[in-house]
């Protein structure tokens, strides 16, 4: 690939120009356009936008600046955009306590008051006294800066804990006596991607990249190395364990519970991993390859002495168990303990068992087995929703898993792994009646004629009749699976008249490795044209029609959504991408995005694969004079897993070459990331001005407590 620069970058210049919407006048600035252009195998594809990837120029905060004040001057002329704020406050005002955990003679779990920005980390000792332990929303005064990884030694007496500070992937490990609750060592900063896993109370394995050249929040980040930090001892003198010879974009090292082995996980993509094996009790023990090759993905999820317990895809696409002795540990002597089924299998283990939570239509159902493979009894479940959980050390005499779907705010339960039976340890109170709401699951055919599952939420007694607002949500990609939870943000949604829809698309993994790859690569469209019958469903079901449809996903999901509108413009009223990977050229450029290509492939790899990317990448597809729906794009300023340059450059599109009066609005969080961390106040903000620009736009006019559209009333 040759880049031609035929004018230098020029300075964004803030000149305004005018379209209407709803007789009123936005102003966008205008977005200076530059003579930049890539070439590949011989086609040149112009970059004007290319300056806005320089996330520490003046020019690029200037833009930022004049974006968010057109974005925030339009959303606040919005009548009740403060009245959805202030229900989300309140409905979100409720105490969150998480599932306990024993670390040596403390009990702990965390909690949430209810509107604090970050859960705090709480204990209490065996007579029950209960005290804070770690509060996260000390580290910052806005709450922006958060709590990651929190490990403590077997014997719970040192705990290292991991901060994010602005959203950023980048974290800095402190080191903490539990007694005393004082930080020892000195912090380890520029770790990311990263566990942390104690070697007894000696040290621990964390991973990370080398700082990069240039912006630490865009350069590319290719080789992941572990490293063991020895207590008493500077950063600098950590030892390097992987990464050095073997040069992998994701490494990750962890101990078992009984601290004998580190396991060693070393991959190029998202998909496949190789496995290494180093025995811990044998000093100066060598490194052992298990797996040679990134065909399939395999986790050691537990040991009962030396024999090892592995969760692997190989030769089982929906996932199955293995065993196999450390001394033997190559894959041609693992022996299936646990088989594969016509579910997808994700394994556990806790209290001396094994877990097999299954997925069946994107529904949880939980199995037991005894470490021989034998199935002890299948879970009884509260309802149909997702369970997760069942994880613990091996002495555990009782184990909590959690419990949601889409209308039934996440519960814990107890349960004793040797009787069976579950009791409810925690059922928040949260001001919504799920009674009130249906959630039922649909099946609707896809261009190529593959059957689709979808879940629909909505008010009971809602009339479909084609009028009602309707937020479709997907993902589809990376192997990931949209099972039911409960949102706050879906509940005052649904509260006020909305349907709630979430289609599994290709890409994802309800259905196993399959169904993934069905959505992957020159397979990409079949996840738009899943995500496209999902919406022609609604509507001809008359759940909603397209004056009434909205659609919305994030990272990968924001690309769902730019492909989408971009080649159904028509379909929808509202579109909502966020933190979008969105110029599909050059995603693997930016910090680790070359991890990606498993899934999308990339415009270096063939001339065939770059004009696939081209034919569908959001940035690449606006057309002049098209009417495209209203638009906010929400993306944040300390985004560095999707740059915000993607977000960026598919606003300059939209706003230069939108045809009609819908807006086209970008919202940029500051001191915002991908999305882990964010404060509880930065998110109630977030889904507010996300439900206000949606029903806006859909026409609604007024919120006394219930949507209510200009000419007909939503049913209560």
């Amino acid at each position: 690939m040759k880049k031609i620069l035929t004018a230098t970058v020029a300075i964004c210049t803030l000149t305004l120009h005018a379209q209407m919407q709803d007789k009123k006048t936005i102003q966008y600035p205008v977005t200076e356009k530059t003579d930049v252009s890539n070439t590949y195998f011989g086609t040149v594809v112009q970059d004007p936008y290319y300056w806005l990837e320089d996330d520490r120029s003046e020019e690029t905060a200037k833009w930022v600046k004049a974006q968010n004040e057109v974005t925030f001057r339009y959303l606040g002329q919005i009548p009740y955009r403060g009245a959805i704020k202030a229900r989300l406050q309140k409905i979100w005002n409720y105490e969150r306590i998480s599932a306990p955990f024993k670390e040596g003679a403390y009990t702990y779990y965390f909690k949430n008051n209810g509107l604090q920005n970050q859960s705090v980390l709480y204990r209490k000792d065996a007579s029950g006294k209960e005290e804070i332990f770690l509060d996260p929303n000390t580290f910052s005064a806005d709450g922006t800066t958060s709590l990651g990884d929190v490990a403590f030694t077997r014997d719970g007496s040192l705990m290292a804990y991991s901060i994010s500070e602005g959203g950023s992937d980048w974290r800095t490990i402190f080191i903490m006596n539990v007694a005393t609750k004082k930080i020892i060592d000195e912090k380890l900063v520029d770790i990311k991607f990263s566990g942390i896993s104690w070697k007894e109370n000696e040290g621990f394995f964390y991973s990370s990249y080398d700082k990069p050249k240039g912006s630490e929040l865009s350069a590319m980040t290719d080789q992941h190395k572990l490293y063991y930090h020895k207590l008493g001892t500077l950063q600098s003198d950590d030892v390097l364990v992987f990464g050095q010879d073997t040069k992998r974009r994701y490494v990750g090292g962890y101990v078992t519970k009984d601290n004998r082995y580190l396991i060693i996980s070393a991959a190029n993509s998202t998909s496949g991993n190789e496995l290494y094996l180093k025995d811990l009790t044998q000093q100066d023990s060598k490194i052992i390859q298990m797996v040679d090759n990134f065909d399939n993905d395999h986790t050691v999820i537990g040991n009962e002495g030396s024999t090892l317990y592995i969760s692997t895809n190989f030769n089982a696409p929906n996932n199955k168990v293995v065993s196999t002795d450390a001394s033997t540990p190559h894959r041609k002597h693992w022996k299936d303990l646990i088989p594969e089924t016509g579910n997808v299998l994700t394994a556990s283990t806790g209290g001396g068992y094994i877990f097999a939570e299954y997925m069946k239509d994107a529904v949880s159902i939980v199995k037991q087995y005894d470490y021989n493979g034998n199935e002890i009894r299948e879970i009884r479940l509260p309802g149909l929703g997702t369970a997760g959980g069942f994880a613990g050390k091996r002495e555990d005499k009782t184990l909590y898993y959690t419990f949601t779907n889409y209308i039934t705010p996440g519960s814990i339960f107890s349960f004793d792994p040797q009787t069976g039976k579950s009791a409810l340890y925690q059922k928040p109170k949260v001001d919504f009646n799920t009674a009130d709401y249906v959630s039922e699951q649909v099946f609707y055919t896809s261009k190529d004629g593959t059957k689709i599952p979808m879940m629909i939420t909505y008010k009971k007694g809602t009339k479909l009749d084609g009028k009602n607002p309707t937020l479709l949500y997907g993902y589809g990609g990376f192997n990931i699976s949209l099972t039911p939870s409960f949102s706050i943000g879906n509940a005052v949604w649904l509260e006020n008249g909305g349907i709630y829809a979430v289609a599994n698309l290709r890409g994802g993994g309800e259905y196993g490795k399959a169904w993934h790859v069905a959505g992957t690569k020159m397979k990409k469209q079949n996840v738009f044209d899943d995500f496209i019958a999902a919406a022609e469903y609604l509507i001809a079901k008359k759940y909603t029609s397209s004056a009434f449809l909205a659609i919305s996903g994030g990272s990968n999901g924001g690309l769902l959504v730019g492909a989408t509108m971009t080649q159904r413009p028509d379909l929808m009223k509202v579109a909502l991408p966020a933190v979008g990977v969105l110029d599909m050229l050059r995603y693997h450029t930016f910090t680790a995005g070359a991890g990606w290509a498993y899934d999308y492939g990339t415009a270096n790899d063939s001339p065939e694969m770059f004009a696939y990317l081209k034919g569908y990448s959001p940035v690449h597809n606006v057309k002049e004079g098209t009417q495209y729906p209203a638009t906010m794009i929400l993306t944040g300023d300390h985004d560095d897993r999707v740059v915000p340059a993607h977000s960026f450059k598919f606003a300059a599109e939209l706003q230069d070459k939108q045809a009609g009066p819908n807006p086209v609005l970008i919202r940029i969080g500051v001191n915002a990331g991908h999305g882990a961390g964010k404060s509880v106040a930065q998110t109630i903000a977030e889904i507010a001005d996300v439900q206000a620009f949606t029903l806006y736009n859909m026409g609604i006019k007024n919120l006394p407590g219930a949507v209510v559209r200009k000419k007909t009333p939503l049913k209560k």
